[in-house]
């Protein structure tokens, strides 16, 4: 297998004969039913999209722009884009715009987009505009987290809603009409740098850290390039040797992500989301020997008031007499008991004979932890 990789790296044929080989190669990797490619469980340090942020305006609304006594911020930057363009307003000019929207433009700039590609931008509204629907957002530069401008956005707005409002204040809205995106509406002015292809290895960073995907994945990787190719960093990271001639690097690459990797099994944890009430229980959650009963207790108190009438001709008075009753019930609840080692099965069927609501189950499982009894990492979020 190594002399197959060290064949293709370094031949210097035709197109067509790199990609016969390529594909031989793949061929013969290694295939397991219960492993991953490392394309599915990590990335390659420094190969990712970058942010992109700028400020502008949009124009040509039909009244639903920002009300300019309130956003004070939109007329300076009309005032601004006028001087630009050689039209001077006064100081003590303030235009009364309906039709001009402040904005924020957002963009993902995707690993290695060259200098003339298009991306797609998201255009909001940071003022009082009620809608962004029908306006053209103008020249905007969008920069990095360094400062530098790295594209330029303008086009035409798309936006997935719309609202309508009437003389007596009634209103009604669908989505949100007061963002918009622009389908390839930037043009990337520059590239951004990545050490991809000035590294002397490719390092693999774990989507989730674990030792033991880490230690599998450097040993697949050894397995299909050669002894020594590859080493485990850490619990999140594999460093591998890259080739020295640059224009192999994407064929290489192309192999070793497309390498077959037992991943390290989850550890066992169970995860509790305590704004809704979803559980989750992985699969390698046991509980020790313990016994569980879980019921509650309802108190019910009411109020009747007595209404008391007088005798006839007793010269007395009407009155309300308080009354109240007090009703005690008691749910009639199960004990169940749990095994050494009793598995999530198990513990879901045992949930489920004494009809535990999801909220009961997080209090079981809370009291299992307390216990001692419960062996996994109990996380709430």
């Amino acid at each position: 297998m190594a002399g197959l990789l060290q064949m293709m790296i370094t031949i210097a044929g035709s197109s067509g004969v790199r990609r016969l080989l390529l594909v031989g190669i793949l061929l013969l990797l290694p295939i397991s039913a219960g492993a991953e490619r490392i394309k599915d469980l990590a990335a390659v340090a420094g190969v990712r999209d970058n942010q992109l942020l700028g400020y502008g305006l949009v124009v040509g609304l039909d009244g639903t722009g920002d009300q300019t006594t309130q956003t004070p911020f939109t007329i300076q930057s009309i005032k601004n884009m006028l001087k630009q363009l050689g039209v001077v307003v006064p100081d003590n000019v303030n235009p009364q715009l309906k039709n001009v929207a402040a904005v924020m433009v957002t963009a993902n700039l995707p690993a290695f987009a060259k200098a003339g590609a298009s991306i797609d931008v998201t255009v909001s509204s940071i003022g009082n505009a009620k809608s962004l629907r029908g306006g053209a957002l103008i020249m905007t530069p969008l920069k990095g987290a360094d400062g530098s401008i790295y594209a330029m956005a303008q086009g035409n707005l798309v936006v997935g809603g719309f609202g309508a409002a009437s003389d007596d204040g009634s209103s009604i809205s669908v989505n949100v009409p007061s963002v918009g995106r622009i389908p390839n509406g930037a043009s990337v002015e520059r590239e951004v740098p990545t050490a991809f292809h000035n590294s002397d290895f490719l390092t693999f960073n774990l989507h989730r850290s674990d030792f033991t995907t880490a230690t599998h994945m450097a040993q697949a990787i050894d397995d299909t390039l050669g002894p020594n190719s590859a080493v485990a960093v850490d619990g999140s990271s594999v460093r591998v040797v890259a080739p020295a001639d640059i224009s192999q690097r994407v064929a290489f690459m192309s192999i070793l992500e497309n390498i077959q990797v037992e991943a390290g099994a989850a550890p066992a944890r169970v995860i509790v989301n305590s704004r809704t009430g979803t559980v989750v229980i992985g699969s390698h959650v046991s509980v020790t020997a313990a016994a569980v009963t879980h019921g509650s207790l309802t108190v019910t108190i009411s109020y009747n008031p007595i209404v008391s009438q007088p005798e006839p001709l007793s010269a007395g008075s009407t009155v309300v007499v308080p009354k109240q009753n007090i009703d005690v019930e008691q749910e009639q609840s199960r004990m169940f008991l749990f095994n050494p080692g009793v598995a999530l099965d198990d513990i879901i069927e045992a949930v489920n004979n004494v009809g535990a609501a999801p909220g009961d189950l997080v209090a079981i499982l809370e009291a299992l932890k307390e216990a001692g009894a419960l062996r996994a990492e109990l996380i709430v979020i």
